[in-house]
């Protein structure tokens, strides 16, 4: 009997939601064969089968979101008597799906009994990091409410910070008699501090954590209420994560693009006949990026494990949006295009994230983002980095306004905002000021550009 797991349909992806099962309990299956829609938070993608033979079990239904890694259906290979078929999994034996108002330590934790029973050191003995136990002591929190993210679902420092800033409620008074899950935390390390008091920091933590929660919104009458789907949830929980691990700092800087607005305007048009796709101002922009980047290559980069690593390749994520979600498909080796290259590479990702048809390939891989807020007519943001990235740019909306020029006359340019969100644990003022500069420099001296 063959066991089909929840692939990792990308780099850093965690977990996966079962959108849809393709096939069912007693169908014949050959190799590579859909056997199922997964939903993560870089790609929608179908999980083919490894083996030949027939669908014995579902073990995760439709709706339900598991760890990578996680059993979700069994096969009875070929040649192999199948045992009978059984019915998908009812929706209440299955792992947890990540409710949309829950913190992203749930979502993030979401695997199956079998899978966490199996990670766990034993049945009655959860294990946890000295730094973990300290913080559950100094905020008197209750490890059992708290859903794990590390491997297997053990709790992680992340976790714990992050229940305790979504309110998680305090541990009940300690009676005379200890709980298990006190008993355990004991047998881990001596507490850190007297068990007869806490310090200034950890008292405040526990009356904090103690306050009641707010209430739950309720809708009213004539609101709309939409359920979000498991791409928004997911959506959600990314946004949430990197603003919670990266320290964000931003700038802004103001570029005159009327040189390049007027090259556009020569050109778009016979480069549309010749080529088939437009010439937009983005495969422009990304060319100042990349070009910028090699003067700067820690801009390139992300933060890992209390170091900094600089990325040799320089992948491009752009970000594309369809009617119900954000998808950050990939320009690989972005600097090695051509204007023309850029611009085929562009339309092909956006055709294809709009159809639902990106591969996981296409969405691995970014080492920085290009964001476009300019297309729908931002003049000002503040883009979330998009993890483990060091940094992203928005370009925004090319406006033609009165402009004081080097020799003081007033003139009419087109001018447009760069606005970049950077990760302060990698990058500082300085850099990203030069970073800019470089990127400025780039766009302002384009007056004819090298389309190919």
């Amino acid at each position: 009997m063959a066991t089909l797991k929840m692939p990792q349909l990308g780099e850093s992806v965690t977990e996966g939601t079962i959108a849809k099962w393709l096939k069912q309990p007693g169908d014949k299956i050959n190799k590579y064969d859909p056997l199922a829609e997964v939903i993560t938070d870089k790609v929608n993608a179908e999980v083919p089968s490894e083996f030949v033979g027939i669908l014995t079990e579902i073990l995760v239904p439709e709706g339900a979101t598991v760890a990578v890694g996680t059993p979700i259906a069994t096969i009875a290979e070929e040649g192999e008597a199948p045992a009978p078929a059984a019915a998908p999994a009812p929706a209440a034996q299955a792992a947890p799906v990540a409710p949309a108002a829950a913190p992203a330590s749930a979502a993030a934790g979401a695997v199956t009994p079998a899978a966490s029973a199996a990670a766990a050191p034993s049945a009655d003995r959860p294990r946890y990091s000295p730094a973990v136990m300290r913080l559950i002591q100094e905020h008197n929190v209750d490890p059992s409410r708290i859903s794990g993210t590390g491997t297997g679902g053990r709790i992680t420092r992340k976790d714990v910070l992050a229940f305790i800033e979504q309110g998680g409620a305090a541990a009940p008074a300690p009676s005379a008699q200890l709980t298990k899950t006190q008993e355990d935390l004991a047998s881990v390390a001596a507490p850190t501090q007297p068990a007869t008091g806490l310090t200034e920091l950890g008292a405040q933590g526990v009356q904090a954590s103690a306050a009641p929660s707010a209430p739950a919104y309720q809708a009213a009458e004539g609101d709309t209420v939409i359920e979000a789907t498991g791409v928004r949830k997911t959506i959600a929980r990314r946004m949430v994560e990197s603003k919670h691990n990266a320290p964000h700092a931003w700038t802004m800087m103001e570029v005159d693009m009327t040189n390049l607005v007027r090259f556009r305007d020569r050109n778009k048009e016979g480069f549309k006949k010749k080529e088939g796709v437009n010439l937009t101002f983005l495969p422009f922009m990304i060319k100042a990026v990349v070009d910028a980047i090699k003067q700067y290559p820690i801009i390139n980069s992300t933060w890992q494990d209390d170091k900094i690593i600089i990325k040799k390749d320089i992948n491009i994520s752009i970000a594309v949006a369809t009617d119900d979600a954000l998808f950050v498909p990939v320009i690989k080796n972005a600097d090695r295009l051509s204007i023309l290259g850029l611009s085929h590479a562009i339309n092909d990702l956006a055709k294809r994230a709009r159809a639902g048809k990106l591969t996981p390939s296409d969405m691995s891989g970014g080492t920085f983002t290009v964001n476009n807020t300019g297309a729908f007519g931002s003049v000002q943001s503040m883009p979330i980095i998009n993890a483990p990235q060091a940094a992203i740019l928005s370009m925004e909306s090319i406006i033609k306004r009165p402009t004081v020029m080097p020799d003081d006359s007033f003139a009419i340019r087109s001018m447009m905002n760069m606005c970049m969100s950077l990760d302060h644990r990698v990058l500082d003022g300085w850099v990203c000021g030069q970073f800019l500069q470089a990127v400025k420099k780039n766009l302002e001296s384009a007056t004819e550009p090298t389309l190919y």
